[in-house]
């Protein structure tokens, strides 16, 4: 099963999103999903640059495992806005083991196709990722 499960393959979608939201800033997040029958990672949701880290964070199912993309915006210490895309890897503890190991085994090569991502975080519940989370690492 590990040999298939890293074998998915990536939808041009995914990558072009990305690409959009680190080039263009047309995005403030984007989750992805891995469709199991397909063998592939899909973009599942993609959200408008005026939504908020609360209606991203209700875009990730409590019992499902994700990946997704955040453009973080921030204000340093120097008082200079600033933005960091953080890549999440999502895996509720309540998740079906076999989606745990298809979505683990996956990360690095989905990782590898977006170029760009500047901050990893792991998330089995919401408390791994909340905001104050994403200002420590950020800075």
């Amino acid at each position: 099963m590990a040999n298939a499960a890293s074998g998915m393959a990536v939808h041009d979608d995914c990558k072009l999103r990305f690409l959009e939201l680190k080039a263009k800033r047309t995005h403030r997040f984007i989750v992805y999903k891995i469709e199991e029958k397909q063998k592939q990672v899909v973009v599942e949701k993609v959200g408008e640059p005026i939504q908020t880290y609360e209606e991203f964070a209700a875009c990730l199912p409590a019992d499902e495992c994700r990946y997704a993309i955040y453009d973080f915006d921030f204000v340093t210490a120097e008082n200079c806005q600033k933005s960091k895309i953080f890549f999440i890897a999502w895996c509720p503890d309540i998740a079906k083991v076999r989606s745990k190991m298809i979505y683990a085994s996956s990360k690095d090569r989905f990782k590898r196709e977006l170029d760009g991502i500047q901050v990893e975080l792991q998330a089995t519940d919401p408390t791994e990722m909340d905001l104050d989370v994403f200002r420590s690492r950020a800075n």
